[in-house]
């Protein structure tokens, strides 16, 4: 299978994975771009350049209430991924902030620096419960600005001082910077990562996403960690689907003991940006993706009910989940349930000059 159709000339940014700044959905304004004349679409597009804003946030750890998600608590370090994965589902939340979840989602990102400051104090609070805390679920906290913010780290480097359990997602070789930080906390159960691999094809990795790490550099991320799984995510139907047997055994074989798989979500202003993306790369077999994924969603290009969106359902969804669990099986991934101990923390004393009375 090729991995690309496109015999399009247009152009596109290199290192982007979207190819328009649509508006978002709370904009009073549509711009729509249009033919001058001049021969414009086809001069090169103008590089678009990565900025940063501090967001002074008031506190860190986000609580989570969906059914379907297997944490309590997460924390994000940055908004917006330079990563540019065109499916990201988190790409709709740059619409809150009034800009737009295509090419500024992954341009134009917010960095919260004083995050390890914040964490100290939610960690030291009276009522505090203990449970892992989730990073990476939302946007890649090793995305290419943590080379030189250091949020990532910092907060890390919290969770090890008190002993407090965290589990990683990421698609970054990053994390090996910080290998000094997670190897004790993976000796005393403390810390648990997954790998997200989308697909083995280097050609259509960097399309997808662009400035991830490439599969293979991903692969090496899992041979150097303990205590690592897999994320076989997103599945894309007839782009990626045929490749899961194969993803989960090359992780496997790295040294991967567990795994885990999404379908598809093309959530709020994603369908758009990830159709206009498709009949861009694969104008050929654009029908057919989008028809397997409306199989897989009660006729709709998107489910957002608990339960289903991860998975999807009807026949193709079903085989997707037969094929994952017969993998698995077969190579031996899941086969233990782990669970990260959080009977080890103890939080930071209280930043006051009073004595304490024990």
């Amino acid at each position: 299978m090729s991995t690309s159709d496109s015999n399009s000339s247009r152009p596109i940014r290199r290192g982007r994975g979207a190819l328009s700044n649509m508006d978002g959905r709370f904009e009073s304004l549509e711009h729509e771009a249009v033919d001058d004349g001049w021969g414009s679409a086809d001069e090169p597009l103008p590089e678009i350049k990565t900025t940063v804003r501090i967001e002074r946030a008031r506190s860190i750890i986000v609580q989570q209430r969906s059914p379907d998600i297997m944490f309590e608590q997460s924390i994000n370090p940055y908004r917006g991924c330079e990563h540019g994965c065109i499916y990201c589902y988190a790409r709709p939340s740059h619409s809150y902030l009034g800009l737009s979840p295509g090419l500024d989602f992954e341009t134009k990102l917010f960095a919260k620096p004083d995050a390890a400051k914040l964490l100290i104090e939610e960690l030291r609070r009276p009522n505090y419960r203990v449970s892992p805390i989730a990073l990476g679920t939302n946007t890649d906290p090793y995305q290419p600005i943590e080379r030189r913010m250091r949020i990532m780290r910092s907060i890390i480097e919290v969770l090890a001082q008190y002993d407090h359990p965290l589990s990683i997602v990421t698609k970054s070789a990053l994390i090996e910077r910080d290998l000094d930080l997670l190897a004790p906390m993976a000796q005393k159960n403390l810390v648990r990562v997954f790998v997200s691999v989308t697909t083995l094809d280097r050609k259509l990795a960097r399309s997808l996403e662009p400035r991830a790490a490439a599969p293979q550099r991903r692969l090496d991320v899992i041979r150097a960690l303990a205590q690592v799984g897999v994320l076989a995510a997103p599945m894309i139907p007839v782009l990626t689907d045929h490749e899961l047997e194969s993803i989960l055994e090359h992780c496997a074989q790295a040294g991967a003991d567990a795994a885990g798989y999404t379908l598809l979500r093309l959530p709020h202003e994603v369908k758009d940006l990830f159709k206009e993306w498709l009949d861009e790369h694969f104008p050929n077999r654009a029908a057919h993706v989008m028809n397997l994924v409306r199989d897989t969603r009660g006729g709709r290009e998107n489910d957002p009910n608990f339960g289903t969106r991860m998975r999807g359902q009807g026949e193709y969804a079903t085989l997707l989940r037969h094929r994952f669990q017969l993998a698995c099986r077969r190579l031996k991934l899941n086969g233990r349930s782990v669970s990260l101990d959080t009977t080890l923390f103890h939080p930071p004393k209280a930043d006051t000059p009073q004595l304490s009375l024990w």
